[in-house]
């Protein structure tokens, strides 16, 4: 399905890493009435710095005026005001569209960003995707009401790193051994970092196994030679 509003043009911009402040919005010369952005293609997903909006789809009553065809004056000053106020438009319907949890996982967000979780949280949470940040703050959240630390450390690991496992140790000591399910690198270390410094209960200690899973009686795939790892 292709991009229509400009809500939906804003988020996808945001997922490809492309800021509001560089995108453009213009005023269609040619448009369809039943479409709000006006793309060659009608099923076009691209986002595109420069975008053509109809603006009389939903927005007739504060545009009807500025582009009146008898009016030829300040084009310059109408465009620049005409950008201005679709990005404002833009902001609006996102707001409208949120509901209270969602303000509450921006808040969050903003405190990780800001270093009220530590400056290692600060630095290693650029290191996360907008979906994976989402995640991370959604689970912060749920945190704070069930205090379900250990159950919310393997969510976020299952859904950052997919083919993550954590069993618990608890006969003798706290101990998570926590399965990676990929190969090490720098920025897989930050990002499980980050993960334990906010979810991991003090008292437990960790064992972290990457690629190769320690061997387990009974289980086939976790017994292939010369891909076991000690325990």
């Amino acid at each position: 399905m292709g991009l229509n509003y400009i809500w939906d043009l804003v988020i996808r911009a945001k997922r490809a890493g492309i800021a509001n402040k560089d995108i453009q919005f213009k005023a269609a010369k040619v448009y369809s009435p039943y479409m709000e952005l006006s793309h060659e293609a009608i099923n076009a997903k691209a986002v595109e710095k420069t975008v053509e909006v109809n603006p009389y789809y939903r927005f007739d009553d504060i545009f009807r005026d500025l582009f009146d065809a008898n009016y030829s004056d300040d084009a310059e000053l109408r465009h620049t005001l005409f950008d201005i106020i679709i990005h404002l438009l833009a902001e609006i319907d996102l707001s409208q569209g949120m509901n209270k949890r969602e303000y509450h996982i921006r808040f969050v967000l903003r405190d990780l960003e800001a270093g009220l979780f530590g400056s290692r949280v600060q630095e290693n949470i650029r290191l996360f995707t907008k979906e994976e940040r989402e995640i991370i703050a959604g689970n912060i959240l749920r945190l704070y009401e069930t205090g379900e630390a250990v159950y919310l450390l393997k969510d976020t690991m299952r859904k950052i790193f997919s083919h993550s496992t954590i069993y618990a140790n608890c006969e003798e000591k706290d101990e998570l051994l926590i399965y990676v399910g990929q190969s090490e690198s720098e920025t897989a270390q930050a990002k499980l970092a980050l993960i334990k410094d906010i979810f991991l209960p003090v008292r437990f200690h960790t064992e972290i196994y990457w690629r190769n899973h320690f061997g387990i009686l009974d289980v086939e795939e976790t017994m292939q030679i010369d891909s076991v790892a000690l325990y």
